[in-house]
């Protein structure tokens, strides 16, 4: 399943992330991944959470942004849900290739029975319908 967390800045998507990271953590027989752009998350999510980077490795674009999502499943097939913060800083604003990112995530997931949440900055009026064929929006 691939779940969204939408809002513009400061309506408090991080913040109801790193709640639903720890409380994954809490309850997975597994491993709980946060994907963000930068080391911003460290001292708010717990230590059982794996914490990456996209920075660190250079990873920009829907394109690069998706190896790395398959590379991560690809190499530890415990893995239970993926968080992703601040998604656009991460593979930049172009809606309809982040729809087309939504669904080989949607399939991705489906794949390996993991489940993803990505935080959007962004009006959801402005983002493409067909985005919610593949996800749903987390209140």
């Amino acid at each position: 399943m691939v779940s969204l967390i939408i809002g513009n800045k400061g309506s408090g998507k991080t913040k109801k992330l790193i709640s639903l990271i720890n409380e994954a953590v809490d309850k997975s027989n597994g491993t709980v991944v946060c994907i963000e752009k930068s080391p911003l998350l460290t001292y708010e999510v717990t230590h059982k959470a794996r914490l990456i980077e996209t920075e660190r490795y250079g990873v920009e674009g829907t394109d690069a942004f998706f190896g790395m999502i398959c590379g991560i499943i690809a190499q530890d097939h415990d893995i239970t849900e993926v968080f992703v913060d601040a998604t656009f800083k991460i593979v930049g604003r172009d809606y309809e290739a982040f729809a087309d990112l939504i669904k080989k995530v949607s399939d991705i997931s489906k794949l390996s029975d993991t489940d993803f949440v990505f935080t959007v900055s962004e009006d959801e009026e402005k983002l493409p319908k067909r985005l919610f064929d593949y996800a749903e929006k987390l209140n």
